[in-house]
C-alpha cells in the first residue's frame, strides 16, 4: 500500500535526509523517500499499520521538525495547502522583524564597546541581549534535539560555537557569527522557497475545480467528485479539470503545461480533449471519460512527485557524504582545540578559536540543499517541455548517452500508410487509377485498404458494386456494373495472367486491373514525420555517437528510411525478441548508456532492456507511462535531444555545487587550522556557500 505525506514548512535539507532515514526504519514501511523539492514524503506499508501511520509519521518529522505540519494527501486538499503558505509567510515576516531588531542592539553593543568605557559590562550585556534575541530560537532547537540524542546538526554546531567564542572572550564575534548565521539562513530560505516554488509553478497544471451540468444548472464542484459519463462546462480561460470528448462548442486549447507546445490545437464536437489544457476561446461542452484520478493531468503530477523517490547517484552519494562529514569535521574540530596546544604550547583560547571555526564550516546545507533541488529543477523543467522523467536516476543517465535506438513505425514515421505514388497505365489517369483501387477496397478495413480509400477522398458511391471477393494472399475482386476490377500484389496479376509493368518503389505496390486490363500501381508507404531529420541532425550535434533503427518492417523499406534521416546503423524484419537480442548485442558496443525510443506499448521489453527506456508520443497511453523511464507526451522525436540537453546542464549544475562547495570549505577549514580565517569567513563558508549554490541550483529551472 503506498501512502504519501506533505510536510508543510519543511526547509532544512539536512533534516529532510534525516526524516527519510527515520521514516524507513518503522518496521512495516519500505522505499520511504522524501522529496525536499516539493516537501512529499511517500512510502510502501503493510495494511496491518495503515490505521495508525499518521501518528508514526507526526512522531518521526517532528523529532527532527517539531514545526513542520504533517498531512495525508489522501485527505489534503489545496485551500489546507494555501492556508499554510499564507502562515510560512507571516513567520517569515516576523523572523525579518526579529533579526532587524537584534541587529540594531548588537550595532548598540558595538558602539558601547568602542565609545563607552565607564560602565563595566555593559557592552557585554547589550551583546547578550543581541545574542539572545538573534539566536534564541537556535539554542532551544539545539538543547531539544540534544535531548533526543540529534546532535550534529548546525543547530548544535552554532550554539557550540557561540558559546565558545563567548568563553575566550571573543564577545562582538559570538553575536556577529549569530547574527550573519541567521541573516544568511533567511537569505538561504527565502532562496529555497523562491526555487520550490518555481518548481511548484511548472508543475501547477492541477485544476480547481470542474463546472458540472446538472439538468439546467452549472455547479462548481472538486474535479475528484465527478465521474465517468458527467457532463462538464469548460469557459474561456479555464484549465479542462478531466479527459473527455467535446459534445458541443469549439474551441482553441492551449497545451503548452502537457506538451511543452505554443501552438494552440483546434478542438470541435467528437475530438477528444485532456485535463490540464487551457481553453482560450469558445464555451467547450465535454462528455468525461476518466475520473481525476485515472486523467491525464493527475498521472502527470504522480510522475513528477514520485521523481524523488528515483534518486541519482549523486544525489545517495551525497546523502552518505553528509551524514559522515559533519562528525568528521566535529572531531577534528575537538582535537585542534585540545591536542597543539598540548603538544607545542601556545594560547589555548587561540587553538580553541580555530576549533569553532572547524564546528561552523562543518554543515553540509549547501550540498544536501542544491543538489536535490538541480535535479527536481531539471526534472520540472523536463515537464514543461512535454518530457516526463521518472526520477533523478533517469535524468542522470540520459546526460551519459551516446547510443540511441530507435523503433522505426510510430516513432521515426506515423504508423499510418499513405498512398505515395500513383503510377497509371494504358490510357488512364492518376483518378481514375485512384477510384478504380477505392471501389475494390471500399468492403475491406484492412489498413491499406483504408490508406487507399483516404487517398481518395471521397465517398464510394453509384458505383453498383457486387460479388466482392477476398484472395487470400492476393488481393481482393469486385464488380462495378459489368466490369470486373481486381486489386492486389503482383501474384495476384500473375495467377490472373494480366500483363504488368512491375514497380521498383520502397513501400507496399498495389497493382490493379480492369477487365483483364492493366491499369497501373499504387504506392503505400509509411509518412516519416518532419521532425523525425531534424532529430538525427540534433542528436549527433549533442555529441550522440551511433544511431540506430530497428524495426520490423521489410529491410529494403528500413534501409531507404535509414538513409533518409541519417541514421548510422539499420536492422528490419526483426521480431520483437530480435530487437532485444539486438540491443543486447548494442550494449556491449557502448562505453557509455544506450537509450531506446519506442512507442511503449509494442516496444515493452525492449524499453525495459535499454539503459534508458523512452516512450514517445506517450500522453494519456498507460502501456508508455508503466514501461518507459521518460515519456516524451508529444510525437517529436526532437524532445529527446532537448532531454539530453537538460540532463546534461542539471549535471554540470550538480557538479558544479559539489565541486564549489566541498573547495570553498575546504579551502576555509585550512586557513581556520593556520589561524588566518575567523567566524566572519567560516559563517560565508556555511550559509553563503550554501545561499551561492541554491541560487546556483535555480538556473535549471530558469534554463528548462
Amino acid at each position: 500500500m503506498r501512502k504519501s505525506f506533505t510536510l508543510q514548512g519543511l526547509g532544512c535539507a539536512n533534516c529532510a535526509a534525516k526524516i527519510e532515514r527515520e521514516v524507513s526504519g518503522i518496521t512495516g514501511v519500505s522505499e520511504a523517500s522524501l522529496n525536499f523539492s516539493t516537501s512529499v514524503l511517500q512510502f510502501n506499508i503493510t495494511e496491518e499499520l495503515a490505521g495508525n501511520i499518521t501518528e508514526l509519521i507526526e512522531t518521526a518529522v517532528h523529532k527532527y521538525e517539531s514545526e513542520v505540519t504533517v498531512t495525508d494527501n489522501d485527505a489534503y486538499t489545496r485551500a489546507h495547502s494555501h492556508d499554510h503558505d499564507h502562515t510560512h509567510e507571516e513567520g517569515g515576516k516576523s523572523q525579518i522583524i526579529r533579526l532587524a531588531i537584534g541587529a540594531a542592539v548588537f550595532g548598540a553593543g558595538m558602539l558601547a564597546d568602542r565609545f563607552i568605557t565607564g560602565i563595566p559590562y555593559l557592552s557585554l550585556g547589550v551583546l547578550i541581549v543581541s545574542y539572545l534575541l538573534l539566536g534564541g530560537d537556535v539554542l532551544i532547537k539545539a538543547a531539544r534535539n540534544i535531548i533526543r540524542g540529534q546532535i550534529f546538526d548546525e543547530n548544535f554546531l552554532m550554539t557550540i560555537a557561540s558559546i565558545g567564542a563567548f568563553a575566550i572572550g571573543e564577545y562582538p564575534e559570538a553575536a556577529a557569527v549569530m547574527l550573519f548565521y541567521q541573516i544568511g539562513e533567511m537569505c538561504q530560505d527565502m532562496a529555497v522557497r523562491k526555487s520550490k516554488k518555481s518548481i511548484a509553478d511548472l508543475m501547477d497544471i492541477r485544476p480547481d475545480y470542474a463546472n458540472l451540468q446538472t439538468g439546467t444548472n452549472i455547479i462548481r464542484v472538486a474535479p475528484e467528485s465527478v465521474n465517468i459519463g458527467d457532463i462538464i462546462i469548460v469557459k474561456p480561460g479555464e484549465k479542462i479539470p478531466l479527459d473527455g470528448v467535446v459534445t458541443a462548442g469549439e474551441s482553441m486549447l492551449d497545451t503548452t503545461a502537457l506538451t511543452g507546445e505554443s501552438v494552440p490545437r483546434k478542438v470541435s464536437a467528437g475530438v477528444s480533449v485532456l485535463s490540464g489544457c487551457i481553453n482560450q476561446s469558445g464555451l467547450l461542452t465535454i462528455r468525461v471519460t476518466e475520473t481525476f484520478g485515472e486523467s491525464t493531468v493527475a498521472k502527470i503530477l504522480n510522475l513528477v512527485e514520485s521523481a524523488g523517490s528515483k534518486k541519482a547517484h549523486t544525489e545517495n552519494f551525497i546523502t552518505v557524504f553528509s551524514r559522515y562529514y559533519t562528525p568528521v569535521v566535529v572531531i577534528f574540530a575537538a582535537l585542534m582545540a585540545v591536542v597543539p596546544p598540548l603538544l607545542m604550547g601556545g594560547a589555548w583560547t587561540d587553538w580553541i578559536n580555530r576549533g569553532l571555526i572547524f564546528l561552523v564550516i562543518s554543515c553540509p546545507c549547501a550540498l544536501v540543499i542544491s543538489i536535490p533541488l538541480s535535479f527536481f529543477g531539471g526534472i520540472g523543467g523536463a515537464s514543461r517541455k512535454g518530457i516526463l522523467v521518472k526520477g533523478g536516476n533517469y535524468l542522470e543517465a540520459l546526460s551519459k548517452v551516446d547510443t540511441v535506438v530507435f523503433d522505426k513505425t510510430g516513432t521515426l514515421t506515423y504508423g499510418v500508410f499513405k498512398v505515395v505514388n500513383l503510377i497509371p497505365a494504358n490510357g488512364k489517369s492518376e483518378d481514375e487509377l485512384i477510384e478504380l483501387a477505392a471501389y475494390a477496397e471500399s468492403f475491406s478495413n484492412h489498413p491499406i485498404a483504408k490508406s487507399i480509400l483516404s487517398g481518395y477522398g471521397k465517398p464510394v458511391e453509384g458505383a453498383d458494386l457486387s460479388g466482392y471477393e477476398e484472395i487470400s494472399g492476393h488481393g481482393v475482386s469486385v464488380k462495378s456494373g459489368a466490369d470486373v476490377i481486381l486489386a492486389g500484389n503482383r501474384k495476384l496479376m500473375e495467377r490472373e495472367g494480366i500483363a504488368f509493368e512491375a514497380t521498383g518503389a520502397d513501400g507496399t505496390v498495389i497493382y490493379v486491373a480492369l477487365n483483364g486490363v492493366y491499369a497501373g500501381s499504387i504506392v503505400i508507404a509509411d509518412e516519416i514525420k518532419p521532425d523525425s531529420k531534424y532529430a538525427i541532425f540534433a542528436l549527433k550535434d549533442k555529441g550522440i555517437r551511433k544511431t540506430v533503427m530497428l524495426t520490423g518492417d521489410n529491410p529494403q523499406i528500413a534501409e531507404t528510411v535509414g538513409d533518409e534521416l541519417g541514421i548510422d546503423a539499420v536492422y528490419g524484419g526483426l521480431l520483437p525478441a530480435d530487437k532485444v537480442a539486438k540491443v543486447e548485442e548494442l550494449l556491449t558496443q557502448t562505453s557509455g548508456k544506450l537509450a531506446f525510443v519506442g512507442d511503449g506499448i509494442n516496444d515493452a521489453p525492449v524499453l525495459t532492456r535499454a539503459d534508458v527506456g523512452i516512450a514517445m508520443g506517450g500522453l494519456g497511453s498507460d502501456a508508455a507511462i508503466e514501461a518507459a523511464d521518460v515519456v516524451i507526451m508529444t510525437d517529436e522525436p526532437s524532445k529527446l535531444a532537448e532531454a539530453i540537453e537538460i540532463s546534461r546542464f542539471t549535471k554540470r549544475i550538480v557538479w558544479q555545487n559539489i565541486i564549489f562547495a566541498l573547495g570553498v570549505k575546504g579551502a576555509f577549514l585550512l586557513l581556520g587550522a593556520f589561524g588566518i580565517a575567523t567566524m566572519w569567513e567560516a559563517v560565508f563558508a556555511d550559509v553563503g556557500v550554501a545561499l551561492l549554490a541554491v541560487l546556483n541550483a535555480a538556473r535549471v529551472m530558469r534554463r528548462s
